[in-house]
């Protein structure tokens, strides 16, 4: 029997060519038009927004917060009332694509982003010109958006 299965994985390694090509194709998805409007400029995509100075994470795709309180993550809708004054178009906001729960590693985005508090210079999507940004529903040149200002080819950072 062991004759045999050597002589048919033989057989089938000669018939197969020597050389095979794999395809590996990858899609990255741009989410544009969910993002907010207090959304850091850069990105065709952004999965999640990790805010150092209110340690809090904002899921593009639920449109939700997500924060510590008790004990455990909440999602929802609004930011938490400690937070309600906190002015989002000002924040610094990291962009995480690469962690489909981020906030499952906070300690790791806390240390990593600490340095990012108080820093007040990131621009937003609501004051950019960028034309791909005007899909965005109350983006102040939103009536100027057409379908075709958005560039397949261009992928943003991650």
């Amino acid at each position: 029997m062991k004759k045999i299965i050597f002589a048919l994985s033989l057989l089938i390694a000669v018939t197969i060519p020597a050389t095979s090509h794999a395809q590996i194709h990858i899609t990255i998805r741009a989410n544009i038009g969910s993002q907010p409007l207090w959304g850091p400029v850069g990105y065709d995509r952004a999965d999640y927004y990790y805010m150092p100075e209110i340690e809090t994470y904002y899921s593009v795709s639920r449109h939700q917060y997500v924060y510590m309180q008790g004990g455990r993550w909440i999602f929802s809708a609004s930011l938490p009332y400690q937070y309600r004054n906190y002015d989002l178009y000002r924040g610094y906001k990291v962009v995480i694509n690469d962690d489909p729960s981020p906030y499952r590693h906070h300690e790791t985005y806390k240390t990593k982003y600490t340095g990012y508090r108080n820093d007040h210079s990131q621009p937003v999507i609501r004051n950019s010109h960028e034309t791909k940004y005007y899909e965005i529903k109350g983006h102040p040149d939103h009536n100027k958006w057409k379908p075709a200002n958005r560039s397949k080819g261009n992928r943003g950072r991650h």
